[in-house]
């Protein structure tokens, strides 16, 4: 294929996966009103966290998508974290509207902080915002999202890389490091001020995952290199990093898949079970699709009464292809690799 029609083919393939999640898809219904079983939930870029006894489901959508649970099995809307889009956001982003991808969800020092991703169409045209509550409860008095708007920004012909699919590590000190990335040249990290709200000074940037790209694509072009949503969990004396392979967002055509790696320090080098580099393309496989999902990925892994849980969303094979949240049982082999528990 010549390279004109690779950087064409490149560049529509990572269209389609964008145009699903920049809106809806068309005939998509609206969100339910009432609460819906575990395996009915629509959910897209899900993370998770409980607070008093209460589960807070964080997902991609209009104003960043919150439902809640007080078993992990029935799921009730509440109402989105914007009512409108944040202004910085519409400034900065051209043509977005509101519908935010990729929220993080975290707590610490009485602080919930939830980054998220606003992105243009098919572009690197990216940034990475940053809200806070005193809690998670819409009934407490205390209850208020405040935004404090852009952390980190992509620019087309700049930078290398895509500033959307948000998620903060702390490391063996308690620093804050910022993991986000897609396509373009992998997953990046970066270490934050102690409020959250900025690069740390001098910046520290480093490249921890990534997939092979064509040297020949131009730079403003995803590429074929599909790899994103990365999120860091400590377990015992490893960083484990999790990301997605493959592509989402297609409905039965979706590939997506879980792949791991792992390194004794935050800032890697993180590797795969085969001692393969992520930042060289390595992975080990986690969780992929099946006849009943047709993908699976984009994670979070959380801790629940000392038992760990895989939070994504698949694409189910029985309701056309739509996109539905995911919760299953994390375990770890006797060489502390996680596998996802059977049912």
């Amino acid at each position: 294929m010549g390279i004109q029609k690779l950087v064409v083919a490149a560049f529509l393939l990572h269209c389609l996966g964008a145009l699903a999640q920049a809106a809806p898809p068309a005939g998509r219904p609206p969100l339910p009103s009432g609460p819906l079983p575990l395996g009915a939930v629509p959910a897209h870029d899900p993370v998770l966290i409980r607070q008093n006894g209460t589960y807070y489901l964080f997902c991609t959508g209009m104003g960043i998508a919150v439902w809640s649970s007080k078993d992990r099995k029935t799921w009730t809307p509440e109402k989105p974290v914007f009512a409108a889009p944040p202004a910085w956001a519409v400034a900065a982003i051209p043509g977005f509207k509101g519908h935010v991808w990729a929220p993080d969800i975290s707590y610490a020092n009485g602080q919930y902080s939830l980054f998220y991703s606003v992105s243009a169409f098919g572009k690197n045209t990216s940034a990475i915002g940053l809200a806070t509550n005193q809690t998670l409860d819409p009934a407490a008095k205390n209850f208020k999202w405040v935004d404090h708007g852009r952390v980190i920004q992509s620019v087309p012909g700049r930078d290398l890389w895509n500033a959307i699919d948000p998620n903060l590590a702390r490391d063996a000190a308690g620093a804050p490091w910022l993991v986000f990335g897609s396509f373009w040249g992998g997953m990046k990290l970066v270490k934050l001020t102690p409020d959250l709200t900025a690069p740390a000074q001098p910046e520290q940037w480093r490249t921890v995952a990534r997939r092979p790209r064509d040297p020949r694509l131009n730079d403003s072009l995803p590429g074929d290199g599909a790899i994103e949503a990365p999120f860091i969990f400590k377990k015992g004396r490893f960083y484990y990093l999790f990301t997605s392979f493959d592509y989402c967002c297609r409905g039965p055509e979706s590939t997506y898949k879980m792949v791991v790696g792992r390194a004794t320090a935050l800032t890697g080098p993180y590797a795969d079970r085969a001692g393969v580099a992520l930042d060289q393309g390595g992975g080990t496989p986690v969780l992929a699709g099946d006849k009943n999902w047709f993908g699976v990925g984009h994670n979070a892994v959380c801790t629940f009464d000392n038992e760990d849980y895989l939070v994504f969303h698949g694409y189910d094979a029985a309701d056309r292809g739509r996109p539905k949240l995911r919760i299953e049982k994390l375990a770890w082999d006797k060489d502390g690799w996680p596998v996802v528990a059977a049912p």
